[in-house]
């Protein structure tokens, strides 16, 4: 019979693989828990219209998308946050504010398998909503960089680059550039780190005939600083957009976490999601796509049905963080592993031994042993294949003085002591 292999696009987690999916999501749960969110889920398809409400008609082909036997449109999740604002919209007027929930859910993508990219990934979801304050936009970057720092990542290996949509918008407008043209210069704008400087102008050529249009739009790509956009903002919407941002940015550095942030006017993120600050994280070297990338998204609510409300969030995903961690030596050894092996080393203690192993278990203690009698060289085998931190031999003096051998299996040290000192301390 032929052997089907996996779908291409998805993973298979043997243990080892399971053991970096659990470190990298139990490290997300920690951090959120930590930054003062909680957790929320949802379920693993929704009505296809909550896609299409958001994105368009044109979203349905990125999709994995089906129909029930009732004929009714579905599709699985590529994303979580219209769920999370479904949600909320639901139960709106009985959730404190500000809602600060997370998420990491298993999504999937109908797209082109590459590296950094899958049909099948899990995502790390921070969201706040209902709160317009800059500091909420400063927490969502601090989270991620929290947590990027909290794996060995530093200042020298990875940056958040950060820009607003919002001033991005009338900046242009002050510039003379139309509101229907906007969409057109973010797309250059997007592009821009990507091209080199001749094919960026050629196709600045290309989209942009006007030649005065061009030039403006040659020099806000240009654009290094804050400092250098505020003599070109001249309304006072630009102004205000300018200062919010530049509010980001303080509170980053009170945070203590200014080194790992910078502005590029380059990043802009999805055309139509999102109404602020906005940033993207990458690794220095430029080497992969965008660890995490978020921003402020105060329409989306109401475009789902509900009420206008403010609300900002980020999205990381599991693929290019696993890439990066490895590429920097961070994940190290990182495997499941047991607290303690038991091992009957004398004949007649096989049932003193599975009692032990139950006394280690109600204790907390991840514990194994091997099934049936085998000699001890094969115990030990056993008990280093399953990875165990410590040995615990009962043996002949078990019999007569109520002892046990514990080996510390890192160190090869090991000491003999009485049995119900042991359960006192199974480890010192």
């Amino acid at each position: 019979m032929e052997k089907i292999p996996p779908v291409k696009g998805t993973r298979d987690f043997y243990p080892p693989e399971m053991a970096v999916r659990n470190w990298i999501i139990d490290g997300w749960r920690r951090v959120s828990r930590r930054n003062g969110f909680v957790e929320y889920d949802g379920p693993i398809f929704e009505y296809l219209q909550l896609y299409t409400q958001k994105s368009g008609d044109e979203i349905a082909g990125q999709l994995f998308s089906l129909q029930d036997r009732g004929g009714r449109d579905l599709a699985i999740r590529p994303e979580i946050t219209p769920t999370l604002a479904r949600m909320v919209n639901q139960q709106v007027n009985a959730l404190p504010r500000p809602i600060k929930w997370f998420s990491a859910p298993r999504l999937c993508r109908a797209e082109n398998p590459q590296k950094g990219r899958l049909r099948e990934f899990f995502q790390w979801n921070i969201d706040i909503i209902g709160s317009d304050d800059m500091l909420a936009d400063a927490e969502s970057i601090y989270t991620a960089v929290d947590y990027l720092r909290s794996v060995g990542l530093t200042a020298d290996d990875i940056e958040a680059r950060i820009s607003s949509r919002a001033m991005l918008a009338e900046l242009l407008k002050d510039q003379g550039f139309a509101e229907d043209q906007l969409d057109k210069v973010y797309v250059l704008l997007d592009k821009r780190p990507k091209l080199n400087a001749q094919d960026f102008e050629k196709l600045v050529s290309e989209q942009l005939p006007d030649p005065v249009q061009r030039e403006r739009m040659m020099t806000i790509q240009g654009l290094k600083s804050l400092d250098e956009i505020e003599p070109l903002a001249s309304s006072e919407r630009a102004k205000k957009a300018l200062d919010d941002l530049r509010q980001v940015f303080n509170y980053l550095d009170l945070m203590g976490v200014g080194a790992y942030c910078r502005f590029d006017i380059s990043i802009v993120r999805g055309l139509a999601y999102y109404t602020g600050p906005v940033f993207e994280i990458f690794d220095k070297s430029a080497t992969l796509r965008a660890i995490c990338g978020g921003g402020r998204y105060d329409n989306l609510l109401a475009g789902l049905g509900g009420q206008e409300m403010p609300a900002t969030g980020f999205g990381m995903g599991d693929v290019v963080l696993e890439i990066l961690l490895q590429e920097k030596g961070l994940l190290g050894r990182i495997e499941d592993r047991l607290d303690f092996f038991v091992i009957d080393a004398a004949a007649g203690l096989f049932e003193e031994a599975v009692r032990l192993v139950s006394e280690l278990r109600a204790m907390g203690y991840s514990t194994g042993m091997s099934y049936k009698r085998q000699n001890m060289k094969k115990q030990m085998k056993q008990a280093s294949g399953q990875n165990a931190r410590f040995v615990v031999i009962l043996g002949q003096e078990t019999l007569d003085e109520q002892k046990v051998t514990v080996k510390d299996m890192e160190k090869g040290e090991q000491q003999s002591i009485l049995l119900a000192d042991f359960l006192k301390s199974p480890v010192s």
